[in-house]
């Protein structure tokens, strides 16, 4: 474990050192999945050296948001907590023994809401206010300012588009389903065996110090509306987080959700243990039923995962609800195919999965990719991540009781890295706005595949060692205080039993 430690350390020390010097923001500065507040936008433009004097203008009248932009962002968020409770759940569910199926369904619900609690203490503040290029401020503790009840109005956050704002709250909702989701995607490396205390405990943990700085270095900026001028540009491309700062394209969580929640969710499945009885008994998913109907309701919201991190009801927004339509049925076909030439038959689990690896894979490119591109990730995630949850898991013996990495970890770094390719506009690809100020958007002749896909990879690497290490910690952190898992004898009766006193099914 020392050395596994030391190993993650002297690579992050590495990757964060002077020769990884972010690229000329100005030129290569690339659309987040995110949106700032408001008010640091105002600020930055008070700030303008070309400003004119307030006495000398009227004040502008503020942008009125749109009716159709924050209608399909309250459905885009209800979709992704349909993915969530009850889609991940009964996903999860389906594919556990009998005798721990409502431990599982328990797990799911109750992080879910842990989450989105301290999303709402202290989560959203961390994640998307200003502070420095890896965490934010509190100046939106318990959610403070995006409400005033004195006159009802709201604070507006910024989208990708200027002067065309949405109710900030309405994004920290949003928001707080992504963070909410990803912690539960934890769970199905380690079912079977861990505490409820424990998981518990260690979601705290992780979201805390994991899943908040990972989602600000990547996706908080200042929003369009803050590029006034070039004059500006510098001073407020420093004020984002360090991987927006690189460059790289996210575009709903490839990096801040998947690779995030996959190494997590490998490290728990390391340091829990294998099950009792692994490699020797039977563990066959006790209904296959219940995980294709919440595999089929994780398709169906993430729809609103990925469509709905546009923020607008947009050309963004189509160009990704088409791409996550695609990628996700070629991805069903390309496990199908590959595992029916592999095996001499094609199966449900397969297909379900398949489905899941696509939906992760074209997360990160959803709407950085043109449809052709998003046809390429779905095939390719489809044979990767069954690679993955077959070969590289025995290759590396873990007992990732659901195959968190397999799918999540390898299809988010297959889509994270694949989106710098297909990004480019020689490929079909929309590229990305190249200078906010005038909203230019790359040209094919100026785009590098090479360079976008390395930077691509510093996110990644920095999302692998990150998540690594706080993982580790909390784990142990965990082990010490009250332990990661239950007894044997516990572990064989089941966990619906004797860590909630009930059983999900009756004879």
């Amino acid at each position: 474990m020392k050395k596994f430690l030391a190993i993650l350390v002297t690579a992050g020390a590495l990757l964060l050192a002077p020769a990884f010097s972010p690229v000329a923001l100005a030129q290569t500065a690339a659309p987040a999945a995110t949106a700032a507040s408001a008010e640091p936008a105002k600020a930055a433009d008070a700030k303008a050296p070309d400003a004119a004097p307030a006495a000398a203008t009227p004040a502008a009248a503020a942008p009125v948001p749109n009716k159709g932009d924050i209608s399909w962002m309250l459905v885009a968020t209800l979709l992704v907590i349909m993915m969530t409770v009850p889609g991940l759940a009964l996903f999860y569910g389906g594919l556990v023994r009998s005798k721990n199926m409502l431990s599982i369904l328990m797990q799911v619900f109750v992080t879910f809401s842990l989450i989105v609690v301290l999303w709402c203490i202290y989560g959203y503040s961390l994640a998307f206010t200003e502070g420095n290029a890896y965490i934010g401020g509190f100046d939106r503790l318990f959610l403070s300012g995006l409400f005033n009840p004195a006159d009802g109005s709201f604070a507006m956050a910024a989208t990708f588009s200027k002067n065309t704002p949405i109710p900030e709250i309405i994004f920290a909702a949003f928001q707080a389903t992504f963070a909410a989701i990803t912690c539960c995607l934890i769970i199905g490396a380690f079912a079977e065996r861990a505490k409820f205390s424990a998981v518990l405990l260690f979601m705290a943990l992780w979201f805390t110090f994991s899943y908040l700085p990972i989602a600000h270095m990547v996706w908080f900026w200042m929003g369009p509306d803050a590029y006034t001028s070039a004059a500006v540009v510098d001073a407020t491309n420093a004020k984002a987080g360090m991987i927006w700062q690189w460059g790289a394209l996210d575009f709903a969580g490839g990096t801040v959700v998947h690779i995030n929640a996959g190494v997590a969710g490998l490290i728990g499945a390391i340091m829990m243990g294998k099950r009792v009885g692994y490699g020797k008994e039977a563990m066959a998913p006790h209904s296959l039923t219940m995980t294709m109907i919440g595999a089929s309701m994780l398709w169906v919201g993430w729809f609103g995962f990925n469509a709905g991190s546009a923020l607008e009801a947009g050309n963004s927004a189509t160009l990704a609800f088409m791409n996550t339509f695609l990628a996700t049925a070629a991805a069903v076909l390309a496990w199908s195919f590959a595992e029916w030439m592999s095996k001499g038959k094609p199966s449900m689990l397969g297909a379900a999965s398949g489905a899941v690896a696509g939906l992760v894979a074209i997360t990160p490119a959803a709407g950085n990719v043109g449809v052709m591109g998003a046809l390429v990730i779905g095939l390719l995630a489809g044979v990767v991540c069954l690679w993955g949850v077959n070969g590289l898991k025995r290759l590396h013996g873990v007992d990732d009781s659901l195959d968190v990495f397999g799918v999540h970890g390898l299809g988010g770094i297959l889509g994270a890295l694949a989106t710098g390719v297909f990004n480019s506009p020689s490929l079909g690809g929309p590229g990305y706005v190249s200078d906010w100020v005038t909203g230019k958007v790359i040209s094919a002749a100026e785009f590098s595949i090479s360079a976008q896909v390395w930077i691509q990879f510093k996110a990644v690497l920095v999302t692998v060692v990150w998540s690594a290490v706080v993982s580790v910690i909390a784990f142990l952190i965990v082990k010490l205080l009250i332990g990661l898992r239950v007894s044997e004898e516990d572990e064989r009766e089941g966990l619906d039993i004797t860590s909630h006193g009930e059983s999900a099914y009756h004879s």
